[in-house]
């Protein structure tokens, strides 16, 4: 399956990123012949049908964080890798931080892990997460900033 099979099913299923949001808001870092895509969005981008399918509550002041893992094969296809993601999210000083709770979620093929979090309105907020991608190596660093705002 390619890769962009993949990232549509996952946006169909999802619904996390079909919204209002450009594809460019999917990023990822390549590690060894892996890809690990991340992207956070408002829970108020979710539909009614979405979160409720996914348990996920929808509110302007809370985000979703997904991360999902494809490992590159030799012969130019990816396939999804059930990854393990902890991490943390805080602000830019990395002064205040909290935890990231992962969970799990399948579409078909398709497998994420979603976290979901308060956000900081107007603030650049920090992700440091570490993302286990195969249980014989150690895990992948991925840090970013991102700033958000709430739909008052």
């Amino acid at each position: 399956m390619s890769h962009r099979t993949v990232l549509a099913r996952l946006a169909t299923g999802l619904a996390l990123l079909c919204l209002a949001l450009p594809l460019k808001a999917q990023q990822y870092e390549r590690v060894d012949n892996y890809q690990i895509h991340y992207s956070a969005v408002s829970t108020s981008f979710l539909t009614a049908e979405v979160a409720a399918d996914h348990n996920i509550q929808r509110n302007p002041a809370m985000a979703l964080l997904n991360v999902s893992v494809l490992e590159e094969l030799d012969d130019g296809s990816t396939r999804p890798v059930n990854a393990q993601v902890d991490g943390q999210v805080g602000d830019i000083g990395g002064d205040v931080s909290a935890p990231l709770s992962f969970r799990s979620l399948r579409d078909g093929d398709s497998i994420s892990q979603i976290a979901v979090f308060r956000i900081h309105d107007d603030e650049p907020m920090r992700f440091d997460l570490q993302v286990r991608y195969d249980r014989n190596r150690e895990p992948a660093s991925v840090n970013f900033i991102q700033r958000f705002y709430i739909d008052r």
